[in-house]
């Protein structure tokens, strides 16, 4: 079975569980209605199962060329590439003032899981040019606006961002490409980037990079840093395309997963380039894409799962292996479905809960986003403080999570699933990335404990829990979904706990912070799914009650209870481990490794 795109799971949160029309009186959300987004993504879904699904085994086996500074794509991806900006997809939730359709973040999104899914390195393309557009709409000059956003909003431009260098990965203080001013107002950049996806490719006319370097006189560290727009070619007054810049690919890297994009290693020499922001201030503008690339990251590392998980689910009901332990299912058979056996269903339904879950929690936070344009001021400031403190969550939680999805789905394959005749392989590959990538997780678990937690006097935290509080309270008296309330309660109760366990040892000793660190990261994981699967319960139970026999709504009530009385669980163990503090990791001399 090829891909299909899990339409009716997200319509359901959309609709059932969030109910975004209510929200018609927000900014951005005055002209989405529910039947609209229905639309859209019933279309998306066409498009990914149908152009760029099956393409994905094709950009694996055969990755990216370079050849005289020229990269070219898998067979048939540039097709596919106009294929979708003829469409208009990538415009879907741009400005209108630059050529884009106005949707909310929410709905790109849902849309992002379809093509993410159908093929993670296809994606990548439109999504650092999506991350490209939204930094410069933040914190570019009207000139550079109207220069670039409209062919970067529409995809007939890519967009990349271009940070680390050999000698630096997540310490960007230790950058080394430099920026020299022209007497015309723009500056020289001369340095070279590595892993920069998307870097040169043949699906567009022109490549905008914006670009980290610092200028001459510079402070040393993260606070002299600067951010430039550098295009491949340079863009004349009227719009047309001018000479060839000063940049060039002068490598690939030849990766375990993700072929199909082009990870470049980049040359600038004397490149021309322009200040966007201040001088100075090129981390603050940067963390713009930056974020949207970790909310991606996120995405992706779920949808992987969600791909690899509808092929495991295939595979375990075509292979037939042994006889069920209550006798045969398949009396007519030589042997049973694998599905049939309780280890096999375990591993299914294990991924199915993280799939189905974390589904809705993107979902959740793509609503955040978009409510930070709230013309409440209080809205507006609270789904701004959610972002901060859940985007670190969304990044490593789901990718961690996802990959381990993604390993449950090989496993379902055995043998098979290592061999390359089945997809299980490309996609545990594919999805290794994403806990690297964008700040690997354990950068993410340290962002969280010490930047995101402490923030504004712990206000998003406290935020949180008492929304948390409130929703168990409105359904206390729910009989019929008791357990996925009290579970909710309870992890709510451990993260609690574990919270002040920080504030407690973590200021006395920052080594206390840093060990409890993914752990408690992890209990926010689970604690944030177990707040969205209860919600999901509470909808679909809702529809049980009033006489509905669609099967979807028992299936995921059924889920749910998995999550809730399997995996939730693991909250205990994560806050206990949490509470041992450093000493056992810092006890051990490192000659002792």
């Amino acid at each position: 079975m090829p891909y299909k795109a899990p339409v009716r799971d997200l319509t359901f949160f959309l609709n059932e569980v969030l109910e975004i029309d209510r929200y018609t009186n927000q900014a951005g959300f005055s002209e989405v209605s529910s039947d609209l987004v229905q639309q859209i993504l019933e279309e998306g879904a066409k498009f990914a199962e149908e152009v760029i699904a099956p393409l994905n085994r094709t950009g694996d086996a055969e990755g990216c060329k370079l050849e005289a500074g020229v990269v070219t794509g898998p067979t048939g991806w540039k097709e596919a590439y106009h294929q979708m900006v003829e469409a208009g997809w990538p415009s879907l939730t741009c400005d209108p003032e630059f050529g884009g359709q106005g949707m909310p973040s929410i709905v790109g999104m849902a849309f992002g899981q379809f093509t993410a899914a159908a093929s993670a390195a296809f994606s990548m393309y439109p999504g650092l040019t999506h991350g490209c557009y939204e930094a410069l709409h933040a914190n570019g000059s009207p000139e550079q606006k109207a220069k670039y956003l409209p062919k970067l909003a529409t995809g007939e431009w890519g967009g990349t961002m271009n940070l680390t260098e050999p000698q630096c990965g997540t310490d960007l203080g230790l950058i080394r490409t430099k920026a020299v001013p022209n007497a015309d107002g723009s500056y020289s950049i001369t340095g070279q980037k590595i892993w920069i996806s998307s870097g040169e490719h043949d699906f567009v006319d022109n490549i905008v990079h914006l670009v980290l370097a610092r200028i001459e006189g510079a402070p040393a560290g993260i606070k002299g840093i600067s951010l430039f727009v550098v295009p491949k070619f340079l863009v004349n007054d009227d719009g047309s395309l001018g000479e060839r810049n000063g940049v060039e690919c002068v490598g690939l890297e030849h990766k375990m997963g993700i072929h199909g994009n082009a990870t470049c290693v980049m040359q600038y020499e004397g490149a021309k380039g322009w200040l966007v922001g201040q001088e100075n201030k090129g981390m603050a503008a940067m963390f713009v894409m930056m974020n949207e690339a970790r909310l991606g990251t996120g995405l992706q590392g779920l949808a992987i799962a969600t791909a690899a998980y509808q092929a495991a689910v295939e595979f375990a009901n075509d292979r037939l292996q042994g006889r069920s332990l209550t006798g045969p299912k398949n009396a007519d058979g030589p042997a049973d479905p694998i599905i049939v056996h309780p280890d096999v269903r375990r591993m299914l339904l294990e991924a199915k809960a993280i799939v189905e879950g974390g589904q809705g929690f993107v979902l959740w936070t793509a609503l955040q986003a978009d409510l930070q344009r709230s013309e409440d001021e209080a809205v507006a400031t609270k789904a701004k403080d959610y972002m901060a403190l859940i985007t670190p969550v969304v990044k490593a939680y789901l990718t961690d999570r996802g990959f381990h999805a993604t390993s449950l789905a090989m496993q379902v394959h055995g043998g098979s699933g290592y061999t390359e005749h089945f997809p299980a392989s490309q996609y545990l590959r594919d999805a290794r990335i994403t806990m690297i990538y964008e700040g690997a997780n354990g950068i993410q678990a340290l962002d969280l404990v010490g930047r995101k937690l402490p923030q504004n006097g712990g206000r998003a935290i406290m935020s949180w829990f008492g929304d948390i509080d409130a929703y168990v309270n409105e359904q206390s008296g729910n009989e019929a979904v008791k357990p996925f309330i009290e579970g909710l309660a309870e992890s709510k109760k451990a993260l609690q706990e574990a919270t002040m366990w920080l504030m407690q040892n973590g200021m006395q000793n920052p080594d206390n912070a840093g060990a409890a660190s993914t752990d408690y990261l992890h209990i926010f994981g689970l604690t944030a799914l177990a707040y969205v699967w209860a919600q999901m319960a509470v909808a679909a139970q809702k529809q049980i009650d009033a006489g509905s026999s669609d099967p979807f709504y028992a299936g995921k009530i059924a889920t749910g209870r998995y999550f809730v009385e399997r995996m939730l669980p693991d909250v205990g163990a994560h806050l206990k481990k949490l509470k041992t503090g450093a000493d056992v990791l810092m006890s051990v001399p490192a000659a002792a490794f």
